[in-house]
């Protein structure tokens, strides 16, 4: 019998069919569990959908779709005043507001699909467009007719998949890596790590946690996190206005619904000075992976205590003490990750205007808003 390959798009995680988690092993943020939560914490400019592609009426593929519409935030970011941030502002305002992302902008790395391997992974990818397609008319007939389509962080090999006629309208980028830490075999205890690095390096470690003395550090439960629910709102607000560029910002309630769904799996640590917060940082157990999250502090006490870097020295005592793998830092601050071992891995991702006209200047006005960033990598190891 030849194959015969259909899909379906779903508005909800309850609609999604009961074999959608066979194929979501890779990754927790693919499973329904995350979906659920993800659906029901999601910022207020996103609505999530859910693509299932099925062959002969069993499900070979999975994919993960979020709709921005960046008209409904205040502010893309405070960090940058200059005339280029000003007219790359105006141009998404006016050009680009409403965005359809085949993956999961809160998150970095291939977190958009997964296929059954006993496929061919060219038709499914040829049905994931198709699908997209159809979600954009979906979108269209609700008023909400994207301007943008992208699918997002794929790996070098990973986004090889996509070299087939029905993407050639997509112009491919690479913006910032993800960073990446891979902890050692030979490294059993968090003391181990340290011993690995060069002199430079285990002086940064040491100076780091000269300036954070006086500062007390605690594993936040569901109640914690409901008690210091507004500071722990204005500390993320902090550094998520520092961004060179926000397309959403959390709900106040955000952490709590995570913590009281994913439980265990997801990590909350509060960094005090006398009682008062004034820094978090937030974890996600992934299989043998550990995912950072978001986090938030004061810019005081920040530079005093240099609180970010020993955060980061934080997350990676506890992920080589608890025998994972890896540490997926995520992008952003790339030389300071970097500085404690991180390394970066390239991440492409596709877009495309839906305004065929426009589509032809995507390449040029690409690299005037996303310019490339200049950093330098470190090796902080003997």
């Amino acid at each position: 019998m030849n194959p015969s390959y259909s899909f379906k798009i779903y508005n909800s995680v309850p609609e999604l069919p009961t074999q959608w988690d066979d194929l979501a092993t890779s990754t927790i943020f693919l499973n329904r569990k995350y979906l659920r939560i993800l659906e029901t914490a999601a910022p207020d400019n996103m609505i999530c959908h859910f693509i299932a592609i099925f062959c002969n009426e069993e499900i070979i593929g999975i994919a993960v779709s979020q709709f921005l519409d960046l008209s409904q935030i205040p502010s893309f970011g405070e960090r940058d005043s200059c005339l280029r941030t000003k007219i790359r502002n105006f141009v998404f305002k006016r050009f680009g507001s409403k965005v359809l992302i085949i993956g999961n902008n809160m998150l970095t790395g291939q977190n958009a699909f997964a296929f059954n391997s006993k496929n061919p992974t060219k038709e499914l990818v040829k049905l994931l467009k198709k699908a997209t397609d159809s979600l954009e008319n979906i979108l269209k007939k609700q008023g909400n007719k994207p301007h943008l389509t992208i699918f997002k962080d794929f790996s070098t090999t990973e986004i090889e998949l996509f070299n087939i006629q029905e993407y050639d309208s997509f112009y491919r980028f690479s913006t910032q890596p993800n960073m990446i830490f891979n902890i050692k075999d030979s490294w059993h205890v968090f003391d181990d790590y340290i011993s690995n690095k060069n002199k430079k390096y285990r002086d940064q470690y040491k100076r780091a946690r000269k300036k954070s003395e006086g500062i007390s550090k605690k594993k936040m439960s569901l109640e914690d996190i409901l008690q210091y629910r507004e500071r722990i709102f204005d500390l993320y607000l902090n550094v998520a206005k520092k961004a060179a560029f926000n397309t959403f910002y959390l709900n106040e309630n955000h952490f709590e619904i995570f913590k009281k769904n994913l439980k265990d799996h997801f990590l909350f640590y509060g960094y005090f000075e006398d009682n008062t917060l004034i820094g978090f940082n937030t974890l996600i157990k992934n299989g043998s992976d550990i995912d950072t999250y978001f986090l938030g502090y004061d810019e005081d006490f920040q530079k005093e205590k240099m609180l970010y870097l020993n955060m980061l020295y934080d997350m990676i005592g506890y992920s080589i003490n608890k025998k994972y793998r890896r540490i997926i830092f995520a992008r952003t601050a790339l030389e300071i990750k970097s500085s404690v071992g991180a390394k970066a891995v390239a991440m492409y991702g596709l877009i495309k205007h839906n305004n065929p006209f426009l589509n032809l200047f995507v390449s040029r006005t690409f690299s005037y808003f996303e310019p490339k960033m200049e950093w330098q990598e470190r090796n902080p190891f003997k």
